[in-house]
């Protein structure tokens, strides 16, 4: 396949960025797209270039770092995928395809591809985590939890925090990440005791950096998890509780 790429170049967070085009010639059908980037970056070294920046890790849709637009898509025009799964079989032969980063306020960008993504640490660091002391590992059939809990809860935790879902809204908004990591602990024995402090904690961090959410649905839309915006609701009806709650006990 000979493909023709124009891709974001920015040398830092304060430089002008543009667009650069990139021939990518004889790319095989079944080179994951960030293989394809591979050897475009080696044709650029051998020449004496800078080659493209692009964060990767696992490269099996695990980690989440690959994210980036692809014709003004997060991860690209497959559903359900993340950008290091993406083959260049769904693409035709003399395509033309823009490649830049995660387009939000909330996530500057590195250099080239490369977008600082540490607010999604900031909400996991106000409360994705429990803290009370839960005892030593118990046999696992002595805690019973409904298998469809079970189910639910771990259809939240596959969300692999890449931000696509930020990248993607029109707001820039990051409820449905949030509500995954909220709702993928609330709906667990485990994680009773802080539910209601941990979601108040971690939208309160949420809206110091991303926008409001309006349900566009265009991050359920491209999460290669494929994470439901009803997590969204739940989260929502949890914080109002939350709040009433707390209210409740100030005497209020």
């Amino acid at each position: 396949m000979d493909l023709t790429l124009q891709v974001w170049r920015q040398a830092s967070r304060t430089a002008d960025g543009k667009f650069v085009t990139y021939d990518a010639k004889g790319i095989s059908p079944d080179a994951s797209f960030l293989e394809m980037l591979d050897v475009v970056n080696e044709e650029l070294t051998e020449r004496g270039e800078q080659p493209i920046h692009f964060e990767h890790d696992c490269r099996e849709g695990i980690c989440g770092s690959c994210g980036m637009m692809i014709n003004g898509v997060a991860h690209g025009p497959i559903g359900g995928t993340a950008t290091c799964q993406l083959h260049m079989r769904h693409f035709k032969d003399g395509d033309n395809i823009r490649v830049e980063p995660w387009r939000a306020r909330a996530f500057p960008i590195i250099k080239d591809l490369i977008v600082d993504r540490s607010p999604l640490d900031q909400i996991i660091q106000a409360g994705g985590y429990i803290s009370v002391n839960t005892g030593s590992a118990i046999e696992a059939n002595t805690l019973p939890i409904p298998k469809p809990v079970q189910e639910h809860a771990m259809d939240a935790a596959e969300c692999i925090q890449c931000g696509a879902c930020v990248a993607q809204c029109p707001n820039g908004a990051a409820q449905l990440f949030t509500s995954a990591k909220v709702s993928h602990l609330g709906l667990l024995p485990q994680g009773q005791p802080e539910r209601y402090d941990r979601v108040i904690r971690m939208v309160e961090v949420m809206e110091e950096h991303f926008g409001s959410c309006t349900m566009y649905g265009e991050c359920e839309a491209v999460c290669p998890k494929e994470i439901s915006i009803d997590f969204i609701a739940r989260m929502n009806r949890d914080y109002l509780a939350a709040k009433f709650k707390n209210r409740k006990e100030a005497g209020g």
